[in-house]
């Protein structure tokens, strides 16, 4: 008999740039020189102090469970983290550390949707928010945005999207693909117009810290009922580590509790230990180091992409992508990456990964390659680009 798998298994799409990144890895093993500029991790490996730690609390045998909700010392330095950054004084009670920030994902869809209930999500926007609403047999409303909106929900789509089956609505600044931000002004009212629809607020902060010319506001700071991700991989450089956390209103905390007690039982407690070290100054100002490094680097390539004819319509603040716009170029963005990986040997993101509105048009550049890594992208870029037949 043929077995038989759950239509949600089914429903989930895989990530269309793994097939990219199979074939650039084949590429490699054959010797050629493959940029990578793909995938949205950074090229940094975890800082020293950060490493040290881990390997103290390794030979140290805290290599067993801890708290469902996590080191009570890891989220007392998490609080202390949210007054020194923001001036926000947040009780370390209502945080709850991950396996990431897709396990803070994990719990705040189980708690928040019901079946066939729904979030309104931006298109485009992190493909992985609406396969976790599919996951728990929610679904998502996604809402397609432009560079009008500068990629962002606004309270005027939510009026204009929300209905009966809606529960909420979740926002990223700085956003993934587009590297855009929501300002306090922009949060609040967002909040607002949940807040009258009886909705819930959910923001994705994981990329803070990476700001380029301006301070990322935190939700928290207009609104604390709202639900906020969080993640070490990003700003922290923690990605392999797999730790993120998740700040809810006090009264969610004993079912986000139970529900993290069953679905993962705690994040890893080496990890967790770990990023005790993120917080100190001496870890605080090589993150500082590489932050400024990153803002180097978006300012060469946005430049340089867009003299290309790349349409990059609103400069990114945050994040570490540029999501671009080839229709000037003609061709679907699957082929586009396609060919730029054959012939040249650069690799980057079709748009299809991201949502469905103009995704063939679009695609995503990491810059989480070093400066003369992205100089020689550009020339074979521009290379690339007289050979190119749509």
């Amino acid at each position: 008999m043929t077995p038989t798998y759950s239509a949600r298994s089914g429903a989930i799409e895989p990530f269309h740039v793994m097939a990219l990144l199979a074939r650039a890895n084949e590429l490699q093993a054959q010797g050629h020189d493959v940029i990578h500029l793909e995938i949205g991790e950074p090229d940094f490996t975890t800082a020293a102090p950060i490493v040290a730690a881990g390997q103290a609390a390794l030979a140290a045998g805290h290599t067993r469970y801890t708290a469902a909700r996590g080191l009570p010392q890891l989220r007392e330095a998490i609080a202390g983290f949210y007054a020194s950054r923001y001036g926000l004084s947040v009780d370390p009670e209502r945080i709850l550390v991950t396996p990431g920030g897709s396990g803070a994902l994990l719990l705040a869809s189980s708690l928040l949707v019901d079946p066939g209930r729904h979030w309104l999500l931006a298109d485009p926007g992190y493909p992985c928010n609406r396969h976790f609403l599919r996951l728990v047999e929610g679904e998502a409303q996604l809402v397609p945005v432009g560079p009008a909106e500068r990629y962002q929900l606004t309270p005027a789509l939510v009026e204009r999207h929300w209905n009966a089956q809606s529960v909420g609505a979740l926002v990223a600044s700085p956003a993934n693909p587009t590297g855009t931000l929501l300002d306090r002004d922009e949060l609040a009212a967002l909040s607002q117009a949940l807040e009258t629809r009886g909705g819930h607020l959910v923001v994705d902060e994981i990329y803070h810290g990476l700001t380029y010319g301006v301070d990322a506001a935190s939700v928290l700071e207009v609104d604390d009922a709202a639900f906020v991700l969080n993640s070490f991989s990003k700003y922290f450089g923690m990605t392999g580590w797999r730790l993120g956390w998740l700040v809810a209103p006090a009264g969610a905390v004993a079912d986000l509790e139970k529900l993290a007690q069953n679905l993962y039982i705690s994040a890893s407690s080496m990890a967790q230990h770990a990023a005790l070290a993120c917080f100190e100054p001496a870890t605080l100002e090589i993150l500082e180091e590489r932050r400024a490094a990153f803002a180097r680097r978006r300012d060469f390539l946005l430049p340089a992409l867009r003299e290309l004819g790349f349409r990059i319509a609103v400069e990114p603040q945050g994040a570490f992508y540029l999501y671009a716009d080839i229709s000037a170029f003609g061709g679907d963005a699957f082929a586009f990456c396609r060919h730029f990986l054959e012939t040249e040997h650069v690799a980057f993101t079709p748009g299809l990964d991201f949502g469905r509105h103009l995704a063939g048009h679009h695609v995503r550049f990491a810059y989480t390659q070093d400066l003369p890594r992205l100089e020689q992208a550009v020339e074979r870029i521009a290379r690339g680009l007289a050979s190119w037949r749509p």
